[in-house]
């Protein structure tokens, strides 16, 4: 095939990689985006995001139905079809992908499915299946994501040993699955299969599961996981682990102690790691770290003058919605505008029983630094829309400058936490104050009320909950 010319070619077509190539196309470029799998949309539509927020909504609504009796509403017990449940996912993912190719077609986005390797700093090589096709361009932005990370002391070749992307084929429902790592990922999953019917034991090296969440938000989380989990370990480890007929014989280390365990399925969920390895980096200027991951400076440019880096593969918290904003600022960058990645408010939302989600300072990183923060908690025991639907045991946590009334975090557990967070996103980006937020109407009944009490309480008035005024002294 003859060489393809084009100004913008975007390898990898994840939720980073088309927000690129759709921007680009926007703007007037000539883009081709290059995607190794059949389906656009990266990990996060296709074995990630998507498929477990399908899932966790799916099993949701079984453990619903457990709990509706004292509502005075009984159901028998649910049958559960795979089969039907795989499909249903499934063609949740085939419609978003399906979408995403539309787009590109709209947009005059050309899409080669295939392998990129970069040849030098100017040229890709795609491996189709068609052949080999190379491509001229100007610029290029990598974005091909990262892969669940399977240490090779667990990696036995053996299918019953999973990392996310088949534990979200739901091939079966284990009696007994143990989930390493306590993690989003891991919790997430770990909540689906418990709801399913299986007998989930987390393991967790670190003294707390959800690192990155203060510990008052992840409190209801752990609480209701040891109410349906059988167990959670924390500061516990895997020694190693064997194939014993069909069950995984699994050593476990609590403190030097050693037991020996076996349990039908297994679960490593401890971390991803860049897709950087057989690109052909090597043959540009492209430098990495340590870890694979791609070195980038405030306007994701590597350090090859043509090439940026965006989304996992630059490094950073492994999110969807982070790699489409610096999808935005690599193109904005590539086209001569004025953009920095600097100081962005990224927030993070755990979609667990309760969800969590926080942005901005948290209060551990604020005692870590020192830094002299005012915190007010709304408790949703004081919600009349949290009673409604019997789940009170949720929290909106602001994190507040006492000089200047900033808002400076924001964090939130409960039902719908993701849904809420984004007014708190707005609220630090927009430098609103305690003040702002209080004096906003907010709509009755509702959750996001919450948020407007919780600044209320910071001035001592806030209707639902008693708190005492502030003096002069104070």
């Amino acid at each position: 095939m003859d060489p393809i010319k084009t100004e913008i070619v975007v390898v990898g077509a994840g939720p980073g990689g088309y927000a690129a190539a759709f921007y680009a196309a926007d703007l007037g470029k000539k883009v081709i985006l290059v995607e190794q799998d059949k389906r656009l949309g990266g990990v996060c539509l296709v074995r990630g995001c998507i498929p477990s927020k399908a899932l966790l909504h799916a099993t949701e609504l079984l453990a619903e139905s457990k709990e509706t009796s004292h509502h005075g509403i009984s159901f028998d017990s649910p049958k559960i079809e795979l089969a039907k449940l795989r499909a249903w996912k499934e063609s949740i993912i085939t419609k978003l992908s399906q979408g995403v190719a539309g787009l590109a077609q709209r947009r005059g986005v050309q899409v080669i499915h295939g392998r990129g390797y970069f040849e030098d700093s100017h040229t890709l090589r795609v491996e189709t299946s068609e052949g080999q096709q190379i491509i001229k361009y100007d610029k290029a932005i990598v974005a091909v994501g990262s892969k669940p990370a399977m240490p090779k002391a667990f990696d036995l070749g053996n299918p019953r040993i999973m990392t996310s992307t088949e534990a979200l084929d739901v091939e079966e429902i284990p009696e007994s699955l143990l989930i390493i790592g306590g993690g989003y990922i891991g919790m997430e999953l770990g909540t689906v299969y418990a709801r399913l019917g299986s007998k989930v034991v987390v393991i967790e090296a670190m003294d707390a599961i959800l690192a990155g969440a203060d510990a008052d938000l992840v409190r209801p989380v752990a609480k209701l996981a040891e109410k349906n989990f059988k167990e959670i370990r924390l500061k516990t480890k895997v020694a190693k682990m064997s194939t014993a007929g069909k069950q995984i014989k699994v050593t476990v280390d609590a403190g030097g102690v050693l037991t020996e365990e076996l349990y039908d399925r297994v679960l490593v969920s401890v971390g991803r790691v860049p897709n950087s390895a057989d690109l052909g980096l090597e043959n540009t200027k492209v430098e990495r770290d340590e870890k694979g991951f791609i070195k980038v400076n405030s306007k994701m440019e590597t350090t090859d003058p043509v090439i940026c880096a965006i989304g996992d593969i630059a490094g950073g918290i492994m999110l969807a919605h982070k790699a489409h904003k610096e999808a935005r600022v690599a193109i904005e960058a590539i086209c001569g505008e004025v953009t920095e990645w600097d100081k962005i408010i990224i927030p993070a939302v755990v979609f667990t029983d309760p969800e969590v989600a926080w942005c901005g300072l948290t209060e551990a990183e604020a005692k870590a630094k020192g830094q002299v923060v005012e915190i007010v908690k709304f408790p949703w025991g004081a919600s009349g829309r949290a009673l409604t639907f019997d789940r009170t045991d949720g929290m909106t946590k602001l994190i507040i400058d006492p000089e200047t009334e900033r808002i400076l975090g924001v964090g939130i557990t409960g039902r719908h936490a993701g849904e809420l967070i984004a007014e708190g996103v707005l609220a630090i980006e927009m430098g609103a104050t305690a003040r702002d937020i209080a004096e906003v109407v907010h709509p009755h009944p509702t959750l996001s009320e919450t948020m407007m009490e919780a600044a209320e309480m910071f001035f001592g008035h806030s209707t639902h909950t008693f708190v005492r005024k502030k003096t002069a002294e104070a």
